[in-house]
Formats: structure tokens, sequence, C-alpha cells
């Protein structure tokens, strides 16, 4: 029985109403909304699959892609701006190669911009995997990343 399916089971009359809070369950047990989840969903309670996209869009808490190993979130609030967040920003999409919202093809990062992460006074800030990164540059991000590429060749080296 799929995730989805199981999901779906709990809910005993899944309607319209109960649309967030499954689509929230089901991120939370896949990493993401797959093309076949939402269809899945849309079948059950009797809605397009573009009704829910359209929905699931509107809430930037879901996300369309598998999540990379790990999640780097650029801080653009005002003071990480004034600090010069949007080359910090520049300098990732650039060495990742994705926009935000993407997924690196090797898996291991995705990028996200938030609002404000709460740490204006480390300002520019990044955060990997909730690990604060202060007063970055874009001439640091590259040394930042080799740190996490580094984390991965030495857990798979350990096993």
């Amino acid at each position: 029985m799929s995730v989805v399916r199981k999901i779906l089971e709990k809910h005993s009359q899944p309607k319209r109403e109960t649309l967030i809070p499954i689509l929230q369950e089901i991120q939370e047990e896949l990493g993401y909304l797959s093309r076949e989840a939402i269809c899945e969903v849309g079948e059950k309670l009797n809605l397009s699959a573009s009704k829910i996209y359209g929905v699931a869009t509107f809430y930037n808490q879901f996300r369309f892609e598998k999540a990379g190993l790990y999640e780097i979130q650029v801080c653009r609030g005002t003071a990480c701006h004034v600090k010069g967040s949007a080359s910090v920003l520049e300098a990732l999409k650039q060495e990742l190669q994705i926009e935000p919202g993407g997924t690196t093809r090797d898996g291991l990062f995705n990028l996200e911009v938030v609002a404000c992460i709460g740490a204006c006074s480390l300002a520019p800030v990044i955060a990997v995997n909730g690990e604060f990164h202060a007063g970055v540059s874009p001439d640091s991000i590259k040394e930042i990343l080799n740190t996490y590429r580094e984390r991965v060749v030495e857990n798979d080296q350990g096993k």
C-alpha cells in the first residue's frame, strides 16, 4: 500500500476541507509532493490535479521536488539585503546551477530564499540544515559548499 493511500485512509471521509492537512502529511512522509501523490489525492477528493497544484503553490511550505541532502536557506531580510545577500544568492545560484526552489542534479543541495532567518546581527547569513554561516560573501560560497561536499565523501568512506 502506498504512503499516500495510507494517509488518505487515515482520513475517514476526506473532502476538500482536508486537502491541506493531507498534503502536509504526504510531504512530511515523502519530503515533497510528487505528481503521482497529487493525482492520487485528486482522485480520492474528486479534485483536478490543477486545483490541487493551485492550492499547494499558494503556500510556500510545499515543495514539488525531492529535497537535497542539504537545505540551504538564504536570508533576504532587510539587514541581510543591506549587507549584500542578493550577491550571495547569485553566487549560490551560479555555483549550484539551480534557482531557488530547485535541487542540484546530484541531490546534495536545494536552495530556498527566506524572508528572515532571525539572525540579523550576523548579516548576511545563510543556513545549511539549520547550521548558520555568518558574514557570508560571494567569495566564501564555494568554500562553504565544499565543506558539505567533503562531509558526504567522509560519510561514504566511513561506511
